[in-house]
């Protein structure tokens, strides 16, 4: 069965092909030239036809590309005589094109995985009912419920229950995570074991499984340099390869020697070979919740030498919790509950410290301030019952801190806290001292990023420079700044790109001025992360940080990989260019040779697809198999 449906979808090449060696049989036995011409002219048709009507096209552009010089080469063939050549050529031609479609859908593969994860029906109660219904029917608001081994049909939040859920395909997370009531939950990812109430936050092309794949879709089609200056050279190359035929035809006066040059000068393989390691490597890295931005991306993360780290959230867990509160004259919920007003907006890891502390202790939180303005790099400021509030860093305090307080402060600073001062109407009236544990697998980074030939390690950080330090040490990293506003790191990244390539990797949030500064940009923990997903080079889906590392290599194995691809391709040309020079090389066995080169070249890159961190190449991945075993909902 499977061999009939393949037969039956490539009919027109297996047409193409009983002409082809057709046309050979008769030319061989020579018995019937007419009916041999007459094949090999349908032939020339049927498989040049395609190539003819693009030439034309193009040249209504005023483009002169690789379909220009076959359909001069076949034409002139023709001409002198060359019936066979003209054939052959046109045939082979096509045939390599074919091939190069079904190889460049096989890049392209990472991209149809995300796309074949989305569920097609989901479960929602209404009236205490349940009802299955079309998953893009769902609405924002639905109370959905998913069962063991089912795939969680949208973004959302649970209400209800307690889940493991295998998040491999999202966050490239290989161990089930524990999500529990409160938690957020992405669309497509797999409960494994309990059951679950949510209710849909997202939907539609708002779930992070869409926008990954529109990342990944866009990602796969921007242009690194490299890429760019292929396409300058092939735009100038080849009306050089016609000018140089034609001059060859004037000087030897041999006409099929000029085409055959036409035909072998034929820039394919050089044109593809970097467009095709960036797709595969995009669609790799895609699987292992890596996504980059393009193949500029790709290039620039392969040559840095400069590490530059944010701290909350990026080398912290991003979740950090209030450890201690310190208030004067006012009771300590009385003071929570005014900082969880004001930080009722804000997206910083440092804010969910004190909602949840808030949520803890079952204080009000639906009150919002009247008047809120966020000042990026020091604090909030907000106005609420007719005062107006100041929650932030130290240096957003107006006006001379008591000693006392200095002292509190260094108190909680000494301990490794990050310290937020609170102040009513100029006056302050507490103190919150927010702890933050280190990421997992963390520690490790530096001393790897070393071994992969990164120069330096750098921390730019608001934070006091105790706080820094403290976490500094822990990690090995060569230089700390404390103290910093965002254009401060801005100023501190140019300072050194002046020799070197740099990175700075952030958690996206206030952290966009110096994404954009740096010569190369990574976002870490994107899911649910807009502002890290919209403004950096590559986001790291996970929230593991060594995934770093994989980035890195995964961006030098495709930079190897492209290069591997144009030495070549260069090769290919220059052998084919000296058999036309020692007249060696017919037209048609040149045209093997450069569609040989160029399915060489795609069955390269998609090497890249098995890649896996180790420098091996996986034959499958688990989850790989366990989606494919899985239901559809």
């Amino acid at each position: 069965m499977k061999l009939m449906r393949l037969l039956k979808r490539n009919r027109y090449i297996l047409g193409l092909t009983t002409l082809f060696f057709l046309s050979i049989m008769l030319n061989e036995l020579d018995q019937t030239p007419r009916l041999t011409m007459i094949m090999m002219f349908i032939l020339s048709i049927l498989a040049g036809y395609h190539i003819f009507w693009k030439a034309i096209m193009d040249l209504r552009y005023k483009i002169v590309g690789i379909d220009l010089l076959v359909t001069i080469a076949v034409v002139a063939a023709w001409i002198i005589g060359d019936h066979f050549e003209a054939a052959a050529v046109t045939y082979l031609f096509t045939l390599g094109h074919m091939l190069e479609k079904k190889s460049l859908e096989k890049t392209r593969s990472a991209l149809k995985m995300l796309m074949d994860l989305r569920p097609s029906m989901a479960r929602v109660i209404k009236d205490n009912q349940e009802f299955m219904i079309p998953q893009q029917n769902v609405h924002q608001g639905d109370i959905l419920l998913v069962k063991p081994g089912e795939k969680i049909p949208t973004d959302g939040e649970i209400i209800e229950g307690l889940i493991m859920v295998d998040e491999q395909m999202m966050t490239g997370e290989s161990m089930p995570v524990e999500k529990r009531t409160g938690d957020h939950i992405f669309g497509s990812t797999i409960v494994q074991s309990g059951y679950l109430k949510m209710v849909a936050t997202h939907v539609g092309d708002d779930v992070m499984l869409a926008k990954m794949i529109h990342m990944v879709e866009k990602a796969q089609d921007q242009k690194a340099k490299t890429q760019k200056f292929m396409d300058t050279f092939s735009k100038y190359y080849t009306p050089f390869v016609v000018f140089l035929a034609f001059l060859i035809f004037i000087i030897t006066n041999n006409i099929k020697l000029a085409i055959t040059m036409l035909v072998i000068a034929c820039p394919g393989a050089l044109v593809i070979a970097t467009p095709v390691s960036f797709v595969a490597g995009i669609g790799n890295a895609a699987k292992k919740g890596i996504l980059f931005k393009g193949g500029d991306s790709v290039e620039r993360l392969a040559s840095i030498e400069t590490v530059f780290f944010d701290k909350t959230g990026t080398l912290t867990e991003g979740k950090p919790f209030l450890q201690e509160i310190i208030s004067f004259g006012i009771g300590e919920n009385d003071l929570l509950h005014l900082a969880a007003i004001g930080e009722s907006y804000s997206e910083h890891p440092l804010a969910s410290a004190i909602i949840e502390e808030a949520r803890k202790r079952k204080l009000n939180l639906n009150e919002k301030p009247d008047a809120l303005d966020m000042v990026v790099g020091k604090g909030i400021q907000f106005v609420y019952n007719g005062s107006e509030y100041q929650i932030g860093h130290v240096r957003f305090m107006k006006g001379d801190i008591p000693n006392t307080i200095v002292n509190h402060i260094e108190s909680l600073e000494n301990k490794g806290l990050t310290t937020l001062v609170m102040a009513k109407d100029d006056q302050i009236i507490g103190l919150l001292g927010i702890a933050d544990q280190i990421r997992e697998h963390t520690e490790n980074l530096i001393p790897q990023l070393k071994s992969l030939g990164i120069k330096k390690t750098i921390m730019l950080t608001g934070d006091r420079k105790v706080v820094a330090q403290s976490i500094g040490k822990r990690l090995a990293i060569d230089t700390i700044h404390a103290n910093l506003l965002p254009e401060d790191k801005a100023s501190i990244i140019q300072s050194y790109q002046l020799t070197q390539n740099t990175l700075f990797v952030g958690d996206g949030i206030n952290d966009a001025l110096a994404l954009s500064y740096a010569n190369a940009s990574v976002a870490v923990g994107g899911l649910g992360k807009d502002l890290a997903m919209e403004t950096a080079d590559v986001v790291l889906m996970g929230n593991d940080l060594s995934k770093l590392i994989d980035a890195i290599k995964i961006s030098r194995k495709v930079k190897k990989n492209m290069k591997q691809n144009i030495a070549f391709a260069l090769i290919v040309v220059a052998f084919l260019l000296f058999g036309v020079i020692f007249r060696s090389m017919t037209m048609s066995v040149g045209m093997l040779v450069h569609e040989i080169s160029v399915l060489i070249v795609l069955l390269n890159a998609i090497r890249l697809l098995r890649y896996d961190l180790g420098g091996q190449y996986a034959k499958k991945s688990r989850a790989q198999s366990m989606y494919k075993r899985s239901p559809n909902l």
